[in-house]
């Protein structure tokens, strides 16, 4: 399984793990949209700390879901990103989307501890 989904009434979290690339994003995608559509969750969490690999195919699996997530009125927040899997969301521009909060060290944060 590439994909682990809990859900409650206010908020589902969905480990991801392994390679995201466009073999398996498609099945995470599918898992991560049946579990928002049979919820009334406001909150996605979006948990990265089992992926080891990230191509553009994870980039859209985000803008994907926090699209999906807007449109039901709720809100995605991105957890456990490695420094490597950073740089590319970084690249991407994920660094501008409002998914950076509280629960996960987010890119200002890392930031402000460089040396």
């Amino acid at each position: 399984m590439v994909v682990r989904i809990e859900t409650t009434p206010t908020d589902i979290t969905a480990w991801l793990s392994g390679e995201l690339d466009h073999h398996t994003a498609r099945v995470m995608r599918e898992e991560i949209d049946a579990a928002v559509e049979r919820s009334s969750a406001r909150l996605l969490r979006l948990d990265f700390s089992g992926v080891g690999f990230m191509d553009s195919s994870g980039i859209g699996l985000v803008m994907g879901r926090y699209r999906l997530m807007q449109s039901r009125g709720g809100r995605v927040l991105i957890v456990g990103v490695s420094d490597r899997l950073l740089r590319v969301m970084k690249l991407a521009g994920l660094e501008r989307l409002p998914v950076w909060e509280n629960e996960t060290t987010s890119v200002k944060r890392k930031e402000a501890y460089k040396p």
